[in-house]
């Protein structure tokens, strides 16, 4: 082979081909001795060919690479043994008698020229260090043991706050409110307030209980993880006192002190609420319409506070409040399906996506016929419907977006919607209120 690589270099450019033999002479030789197998294939295979500067530069290519892998081969570190947490106190322990037993050695080599200050750092670092190992020790040590959390007084009544929900509740009291005030009857002050603090009773009640029995599933959820009872903050025992401490006195203020209707549909509230939706979440998804009927019932009670009888005008307000609240709770929980799921709870948004969209939908469209047939029932004036179908138009628009859609971010838009559309629809039908001496169209002429 070398032979003929000389033959080729006889002639113009000899200097050069005797480089290049002399290079694939001593690439041979190497290759012999690393991995013969492989490079005399390829030198075979370019034995036909003119040897170019190529072929000389993608051999050394190869041959360095090949010393690379070997190389990195050998220095390879292996991998220290884990400690075992069991032993973290005793190889401490250890460590500190051994430490301490131990006496800083000046070494003969040191110069005299040192400073004194310098000779006490260095007598003061096997010290530190054992001590900073230690405080490590006891605050791993620490953060692994199981804290009691002590309830102080600043933090109960937040507390108490999240444990009653205390925005659902605000919202309970102001549909309640919105009741009375829309009530074909002359505003009374004390039976207004009596009717406000009796309902917020009642719904921080049934929210305690609720809470008190969902603390196993809500622990898996995002949503939930952070509530008072799951985190420990209060006792289980706390909570069922504080919900009995609400719903006795706020069931007896709506009975004795507004009227026993009232106070009948109060108490009826919390059996359904605690006794029916709370367990029926994780059975069927029936439990939204049940809990639809849970919160359609406050401005129901808000109207029989102030005129002691259920009229059209009533079931009217709750019909509002039962469709409104589709929109609202389905597109929240189509954002959180995974959570639902992670829970354990049977919602239409996990189970049936297609149906938690349509009745979103349908129940849009059906806040546009009831608004309609508020003047009808002489509850507002012919104005009201005029006036609201804008924003009962944009809902309808967003549910039908959800509907086609069926992504979060349609989802995200109607809940937000529904959020403003409710306090400004309650508050359009407020505005255009009939009057108590004006004539209705519903109401037969004398």
């Amino acid at each position: 082979m070398l032979r003929r690589f000389l033959r080729v270099a006889r002639g113009p450019g000899a200097r050069v081909h005797r480089c290049g033999g002399g290079c694939i002479w001593y690439l041979e030789r190497r290759a012999m001795r690393e991995s013969p197998c492989r490079f005399l294939h390829l030198l075979r295979n370019v034995n036909q060919q003119w040897v170019t500067f190529q072929h000389v530069n993608f051999l050394r290519r190869m041959y360095v690479t090949q010393l690379n892998r070997s190389l990195k081969q050998q220095i390879k570190p292996k991998p220290e043994p884990a400690e075992s947490p069991f032993l973290a106190k005793t190889s401490l322990d250890e460590a500190k008698a051994e430490i301490c037993e131990m006496r800083p050695l000046v070494p003969s080599s040191l110069s005299l020229s040192r400073k004194p200050s310098e000779k006490a750092l260095i007598e003061l670092e096997p010290t530190s260090v054992t001590e900073g190992s230690i405080a490590l020790g006891k605050e791993t040590k620490e953060e692994k043991q199981w804290k009691e959390m002590k309830l102080r007084a600043d933090d109960l009544p937040g507390i108490l706050a999240r444990l009653s929900k205390i925005k659902l509740t605000a919202l309970v009291v102001s549909t309640t409110s919105a009741g009375f005030a829309l009530a074909p009857a002359p505003f009374d002050w004390s039976c207004f307030l009596l009717t406000f603090v009796g309902t917020g009773l009642a719904s921080c009640a049934a929210n305690s209980i609720n809470q008190f029995f969902e603390v196993p599933f809500d622990s898996n959820m995002n949503r939930t993880k952070n509530r008072p009872l799951v985190r420990g903050q209060i006792s289980p025992l706390l909570a069922v006192s504080f919900a009995t401490c609400c719903a006795v006195p706020g069931v007896a203020l709506l009975t004795w002190g507004v009227n026993p209707l009232t106070g009948a549909l109060g108490l009826f509230n919390i059996f359904l609420y605690t006794c029916c939706y709370t367990p029926l979440k994780r059975v069927s998804i029936a439990n939204t319409w049940v809990g639809a009927v849970v919160g359609a019932i406050p401005p129901v009670m808000g109207w029989t506070a102030a005129t002691g009888s259920l009229d059209a005008g009533a079931c009217l307000l709750g019909g509002i409040l039962y469709s409104w609240q589709f929109p609202h709770f389905n597109a929240l929980s189509w954002g959180l399906r995974e959570d639902y799921s992670r829970g354990g709870y049977c919602m239409m948004s996990v189970t049936h996506p297609a149906l938690c969209r349509r009745v979103a939908l349908r129940h849009c469209l059906a806040l546009l016929a009831m608004c309609a047939a508020a003047p009808a029932l002489d509850v507002t004036t012919w104005t009201f419907p005029v006036i609201a179908l804008p924003i009962n138009l944009y809902i309808s628009y967003l549910g039908f977006r959800f509907y086609r859609d069926a992504d979060r971010k349609s989802s995200r838009k109607l809940f937000f919607c529904s959020l403003w559309h409710l306090p400004l629809l309650l508050l359009l039908m407020l505005t255009c209120k009939r009057r108590a001496g004006e004539e209705g169209t519903g109401a037969p002429q004398s």
